[in-house]
């Protein structure tokens, strides 16, 4: 039997970490439940986890914080926020300090187990190093090289590219990519796909000859 994922929940209001905690636990993950964001830093540290579930209003340091720190030694591991806000600002942020997802409260378990499964789960390629330009794309180590020197991409940057290179000089539905990596087409996930392209064009941006076009209403379109 293969080990239980591992799950760090950063939550400050009991009661609701705790209906989380046991509901993960249902479905034989494994969950560290912390109250704040000082104890969510240090269980990293010590258990390792295979992803973060991050309440961003927390005493002590709040989700963006905690996040911001672990980006900074480890550019793997996914990053879910859990919030209240709904403010596209505070979205945009999540994202631009390395987030996977954005869950807005209330939510349902059954769509936060959804959304850890999709950031867990990731299809094997055939093709594991793909040429695009000047670089070398590796969809299994997400990995991005660009004359011997490689950068790490986080699993949606990494997703959202290979699905870009395999429609690559045609049009990438906007709707279809949506529901694929992010489960809806909601005007957040809109928004949230919209930096992850915004973060790909900095990374691709040494070779000039390399776009992704925003077909606007339908789409991006990545050419090579």
């Amino acid at each position: 039997m293969s080990n239980p994922i591992k799950i760090l929940l950063a939550e400050d209001e009991p009661s609701l970490g705790q209906i989380i905690k046991e509901s993960l636990e249902t479905r034989n993950f494994k969950v560290d439940l912390c109250i704040n964001g000082q104890l969510a830093l240090d269980q990293y540290h010590r258990n390792l986890p295979d992803i973060l579930v991050l309440d961003v209003m927390m005493p002590l340091k709040d989700g963006f914080t905690v996040a911001k720190e672990i980006r900074k030694i480890d550019a793997q591991i996914p990053i879910i926020f859990l919030t209240a806000k709904s403010q596209v600002k505070d979205v945009v942020h999540g994202f631009n300090i390395g987030g996977n997802d954005y869950l807005k409260k209330p939510f349902s378990m059954e769509e936060l187990i959804v959304r850890i499964q999709a950031l867990l789960t990731r299809k094997p390629s055939i093709e594991k190093t793909l040429q695009l330009g000047e670089y070398q794309f590796d969809n299994t180590k997400q990995t991005l090289t660009y004359n011997h020197i490689s950068q790490e991409l986080t699993h949606r940057e990494s997703d959202l590219l290979y699905h870009l290179y395999q429609s690559k000089n045609k049009v990438l539905e906007r709707g279809y990519i949506l529901n694929k990596l992010w489960g809806n087409d909601d005007f957040f996930n809109a928004r949230s796909m919209d930096v992850f392209i915004s973060k790909l064009r900095k990374k691709l941006q040494k070779d000039e000859k390399i776009k992704i076009l925003n077909i606007r209403g339908v789409g991006y379109k990545l050419i090579i």
